[in-house]
């Protein structure tokens, strides 16, 4: 008898990952670069992955929802990025070495526990990563312990794209999907949950049959998916209740006084040395951290947790007189990367919300098993603050949206030029559209609103539409050996979507092409 049949409690609960990080390869390393990507390799995907290599090894499918957009996807195939998250495990040993050297015990314990992890973090991306994310993605799929999402290219707040670049993006964004896993994602995460009335009917005919929207979006009634206008395209909405139990900045479990304190280094070493211990005390005044201290509050923390969601489908189930739908939906890279205790929490979820009665199981699984009430229209929302678009085109990102539109526009008019004048792929229209992409991605407007090296994002961002600007100009002025050369050296500077095929742009003069592009 499977878990699911042994189930007391009417519904379902499913568990929504979104795995994210911009394009960081070549753009700077601390504070801000490429170390936040090996961080949370380290922290959070070479965790996820083992967990979820256990969980299909006992036999179980259908754990999570599992979304991974396609510019991280990118970065976990990229030679760059593997050879130099290989050195960053390495000097993380080294790091962990020194610290075990130190005359301060406190010191010698901590750089003892770094080096058992780093050493077991070594083996397992020798083992299973040096071939890049990808055969790792495949397995998982075919395995069924996961549903894979997609994602448009790049990551943009699709609301406020050019609706040419807006399906370009998406179609682009499954067409990498199935080029790098053999997998076609019917299911997406919309970037930031972001929505725009409307866009349902793009999803239909990219042949999307789902995706996430914010729990406000659907008014709070989040206990079933929802269709679209008049399409049957299905939105589920993340219950707030449920997924604030762990993701709160004020009563989160990351919080708790004896977990792993994020923002505190130890200087000399660059290793993490201390537990939370208080919300308002300050780093000097931190305790050490204490790994079976944490332990057992994390035991307390999965019992709170899967009682919530217990509580929270009968409440529901009973609410609307027919089984209820559950999703907690969280970034991935909270488990590891923020909440250093998060993926043994998460495991330990997993493996006791069935012995609770509840079934788990995924997006894909609750649509086709009717946990779909009646159509709605959604209004234009985000999960951003105030679940609007405040986040993205509010007064203090104004210089970044006028931005987008100004590059969107030159670079869309200059595409529909070269590829009005030669019929073949066109490497320089190709490589406008990646800069264009770049230069829309969601994280600069986010990273500026909340105040987090708001200056590396400015400066990405410029530096993508100044990218697109002297590739358009050296075309429009009919300098076309300059804008080609221009083109390759851009290409070659990220090495990024090398499938990208301008021609799919869709235009009054073209229609849409499908398949991967060479």
């Amino acid at each position: 008898m499977t878990r699911s049949a042994r189930s007391d409690v009417p519904g379902q609960f499913t568990l929504v990952l979104h795995s994210h990080l911009p394009w960081l390869a070549n753009h700077g390393r601390w504070p801000v670069g490429e170390e936040w990507l090996y961080q949370s390799w380290a922290g959070a995907y070479l965790p996820l992955f083992a967990m979820l290599r256990r969980l299909a090894d006992d036999g179980l499918a259908d754990q999570l929802s599992l979304g991974i957009t396609p510019v991280l996807a990118a970065q976990l195939d990229d030679p760059h990025c593997t050879s130099s998250m290989y050195e960053w495990l390495a000097d993380w040993r080294l790091r962990a070495v020194e610290a075990a050297a130190d005359r301060d015990p406190v010191r010698r314990e901590l750089g003892h526990r770094e080096h058992r992890a780093a050493t077991a973090a070594l083996a397992d991306f020798e083992t299973h990563w040096r071939h890049g994310g990808s055969p790792q993605i495949r397995m998982l799929a075919a395995s069924g312990v996961v549903e894979i999402l997609g994602g448009p290219l790049a990551h943009p707040f699709a609301p406020l794209l050019a609706p040419r670049l807006r399906e370009f993006s998406l179609g682009e964004g499954l067409v990498d999907a199935h080029t790098r896993w053999g997998i076609d994602p019917t299911g997406i995460w919309a970037p930031e949950c972001a929505f725009a009335p409307g866009m349902e009917a793009e999803y239909a005919r990219a042949g999307v049959s789902h995706f996430m929207v914010d729990g406000p979006t659907l008014h709070g009634d989040t206990a079933l998916g929802r269709t679209v206008g008049d399409t049957d395209v299905v939105a589920f909405g993340r219950d707030l209740v449920v997924s604030y139990r762990v993701w709160s900045p004020k009563s989160g479990y990351p919080g708790h006084a004896a977990y792993r304190d994020f923002h505190t280094y130890d200087h000399v070493t660059g290793l993490k040395p201390v537990r939370v211990t208080g919300r308002r005390v300050p780093s000097a005044g931190k305790k050490p951290y204490d790994p079976h201290r944490a332990d057992a509050v994390i035991d307390r923390h999965v019992e709170d947790f899967v009682a919530h969601v217990r509580r929270r489908l009968l409440a529901e189930s009973a609410r609307q007189g027919r089984p209820a739908l559950v999703v907690a939906a969280f970034d991935t890279e909270l488990f590891g990367h923020w909440w250093h205790e998060g993926p043994v929490w998460l495991e330990r979820v997993l493996r006791r919300l069935p012995d609770a009665g509840i079934r788990i199981s995924t997006l894909a699984s609750a649509r086709r098993d009717g946990f779909v009430g009646d159509a709605v229209d959604l209004p234009a929302s985000s999960w951003g603050s105030g679940k609007d678009w405040r986040v993205w085109n509010g007064p203090l990102v104004e210089h970044l949206v006028r931005l987008n539109a100004e590059v969107t526009e030159t670079a869309l008019a200059t595409i529909d030029k070269l590829l009005a004048s030669a019929p073949g792929r066109n490497r320089v229209a190709d490589q406008i559209l990646r800069e264009t992409l770049l230069t829309a991605a969601s994280d600069w407007p986010f990273m500026v609103s909340k105040d987090t090296a708001a200056n590396y994002a400015v400066e990405r961002a410029h530096k993508h539409a100044h990218a697109a600007r002297e590739i358009c100009d050296a075309s429009l002025r009919g300098r076309g050996e300059r804008a080609a050369t221009l083109a390759d050296n851009w290409s070659r500077a990220d090495n990024l979507f090398a499938g990208l095929d301008a021609r799919r742009l869709p235009g009054p003069h073209r229609r849409t092409t499908t398949g991967v592009g060479g």
